[in-house]
């Protein structure tokens, strides 16, 4: 019997238009395709829209860069967006783009209520201004030396090198990165969100579990830190909406960029006669839900419901965050060819892999995923080849040979087959919560039963006896029986194969209640493979291409500049009894190890023959630390100590490269050992 039917809208966050899909935005369009689609099947008035986000500098530029207009520029990568998803069965009910009239209404409405409530305030404040190319310019676009650590080549917001965050005033050496000149300061009115009026509004919303408890900690640490106001505006030339109120002021990009959710569904349901207001009134019933990963947070649960609740409208029922992709243990590396491409993983492999594989990998909280790409061939080979695809492949030909495609006029299991429909609320729980990796597992542990049926029972054995036919056409009933009740499980996951599996039993397409009676006195079709294995050829194949995209890839500086090369220009020169100072010493990596709670650090235990030194290097995005035990290596051995917030750091080690995947680790030449002196 069906639940109560429920309204549901969700959302992923929006791809920003001006680059590729890749394996890792998959991981949370594809979890959240799985949610909607499972919740579709269970019968509830659901809808799942997303857009591109299509305003702020970087379109702007790149637009510059290429000689056309940012509007052109969008919509050739919506293009591209849409046909990727599609690719991977991505089920939007309408996919837009904040480049929309229906945004610029919501937008303005947003921001004019919360104005006319006195949420909005404006201030004049200093930022960076590049005289050469004429615009103010973004964090992100101000590039120079770590004032904590001395990294060169940082962004004006963060370090890669040691984690550390800062305004980009304090940057050392700074340069603007679009046109090279030396950033001066300058004077501009701004318009600030005062997101602190709303702190009990939002620490209410978090202790009633509308995030998950991992980020609801994280949440305290903000609250505890002090809430800001939020600078919302941004100077001509901006590529966005100007404020109503505001003539040369544009709105941020992560303001209208949010609302893109409402945005597109406001299209959908202008298209589709659907009651917006339902959804988003404060007194709605229905549940918006948003899936987003937890480098976002901050924006969604904050900044967004408070905008949300300050405007009048009502707050989302829940913010999801998930991890980040690895794979094979190490950030996605173009070099290595593991960067890889929506587009270039279609062009070799089927994407109901990719699908399986992270729904078998994923969970309710927020942890990283990796894709390992060994495990990922054995797994699908295993699961879905060997075990779901092969029941219906066992039992399909002898229905065909002997029966003409009729199965069986009752099931001559019953008890087995009910037992499987039992499993079906377990199973439901599983993907209700998002614990799809329980649901897999489950799944899995009844496939294998359904194989130890037939291996019982013997199918193959009984077709060359005589007076068992009935017998035989029992059991490989009860097996493609079986089979229909496990692809309807796995439907959220693997929509294509499903439809298939519909085509090849003769029937309509499956909602979640349809296995509760079995398939009787029914022909189905001529069995054709389901899905074939992975092979790993076609996975080096596509390592191999994706390393060819990066070669593709436009030089984003002349060929014969340093930094076109991933080099960075001479520093300037010091005297040789500073450097004379520095005391390099050979080292051992005896242990390497990840360090919880960082993104780019890893700890390091060096031996320098003898003396061991605990080190904390910000090599992650290149190296797994499996990679580093054993290797000898270059470091800075009379560094004084630092303490970090992980513990305290003995030394350097020292790597060159651009930075990020691109980083790589000094080594001696062979015959060197621990403790020795680089002179």
């Amino acid at each position: 019997m069906s639940e109560q039917r429920r309204k549901i809208l969700i959302t992923s966050a929006l791809p920003y238009a001006n680059g590729s899909i890749h394996l890792g935005h998959l991981v949370e369009y594809i979890q959240t395709d799985i949610w909607a689609r499972f919740q579709k099947l269970r019968g509830h008035e659901c809808y799942y829209v997303c857009a591109d986000d299509a305003h702020g500098t970087p379109i702007m530029l790149r637009a510059h860069a290429e000689g056309i207009k940012p509007e052109e520029l969008i919509a050739r990568v919506w293009k591209e967006h849409t046909e990727d998803f599609a690719g991977f069965h991505i089920g939007f009910d309408n996919y837009y783009s904040t480049h929309s009239p229906e945004n610029r209404e919501l937008a303005a409405r947003i921001y004019e209520r919360n104005r006319d409530a006195g949420h909005i305030v404006r201030r004049t404040i200093e930022q960076a201004y590049d005289p050469e190319a004429g615009m103010f310019l973004p964090d992100r676009f101000i590039k120079g030396d770590c004032p904590r650590c001395g990294a060169t080549d940082q962004y004006g917001d963060s370090c890669e090198a040691c984690g550390a965050t800062y305004a980009p005033t304090e940057l050392k050496n700074p340069r603007s990165a679009v046109s090279g000149a030396t950033p001066v300061t300058r004077e501009s009115e701004h318009i600030f969100f005062r997101l602190a009026d709303f702190e009990q509004v939002l620490r209410n919303w978090h202790r009633a579990g509308h995030v998950q408890p991992e980020v609801a900690n994280k949440l305290d640490e903000w609250f505890e830190a002090g809430l800001n106001d939020w600078d919302i505006s941004r100077d001509a030339p901006y590529f966005g909406f100007e404020i109503p109120d505001a003539p040369g002021k544009y709105f941020y990009v992560w303001l209208d960029a949010p609302i893109g959710y409402m945005a597109s569904f406001r299209n959908l349901c202008e298209r589709e006669g659907i009651d917006f207001d339902a959804f988003w009134d404060t007194d709605s019933d229905a549940e918006v839900y948003h899936f987003i990963g937890k480098d976002i947070v901050y924006f969604h649960a904050l900044f967004w419901p408070a905008l949300l609740h300050g405007a009048g409208f009502r707050k989302p029922s829940a913010v999801w965050a998930h991890g980040f992709l690895t794979v094979d243990g190490a950030k996605m590396s173009k070099s290595r060819g593991t960067f890889i491409k929506a587009r270039t993983y279609l062009e070799h492999l089927n994407p109901e892999y990719l699908r399986y594989y992270f729904a078998a990998k994923l969970g309710a909280r927020v942890d990283d995923i990796d894709l390992n790409l060994e495990d990922f061939a054995q797994r699908v080979n295993s699961d879905l080849v060997g075990k779901v695809v092969n029941i219906a492949s066992r039992c399909a030909g002898f229905i065909h040979k002997r029966f003409g495609g009729r199965l069986s006029a009752e099931c001559g299991e019953l008890a087995l087959y009910d037992e499987f429909v039992a499993a079906g609320e377990s199973i439901a729980t599983h993907y209700e919560t998002r614990e799809y990796g329980r649901a897999v597992r489950e799944i899995m542990a009844l496939a294998d039963r359904a194989n130890q049926y037939i291996d019982e029972h013997k199918p193959w054995v009984i077709a060359k006896e005589e007076g068992r036919e009935a017998e035989l056409q029992a059991i490989c009933s009860t097996g493609i029986n079986l089979f229909r009740v496990l692809v309807g499980y796995l439907k959220p996951i693997l929509p294509k194969l499903a439809a298939d599996a519909e085509a090849f039993l003769n029937i309509e397409p499956m909602d979640w209640y349809s296995q509760a009676e079995p398939l009787t006195d029914h022909t189905i079709e001529r069995f054709k493979p389901l899905m074939t294995r992975v092979e790993k050829e076609r996975i080096t194949a596509m390592i191999e291409a994706s390393k060819e995209d990066l070669k593709a890839e436009p030089q984003k500086a002349p060929a014969t500049s340093p930094k076109a090369k991933g080099i960075e220009p001479i520093a300037p020169t010091v005297a040789f009894e500073d450097f004379a100072k520095v005391d390099l010493r050979i080292a051992r990596i005896v242990k390497a190890e990840q360090v919880e709670g960082a993104d780019k650090l890893l700890r390091l235990t060096l031996d320098l023959g003898g003396e061991q030194r605990n080190v904390f290097a910000g090599i992650k995005s290149a190296y797994a630390p499996e990679d580093l035990e054993g290797r000898l290596t270059v470091m800075v051995a009379n560094l004084a100590p630092r303490k970090m917030r992980f513990g305290v750091s003995e030394g350097m080690v020292l790597a060159a490269g651009p930075g990020g995947s691109e980083l790589f680790l000094l080594s001696p030449d062979t015959g060197a050992q621990p403790g020795m002196r680089v002179k």
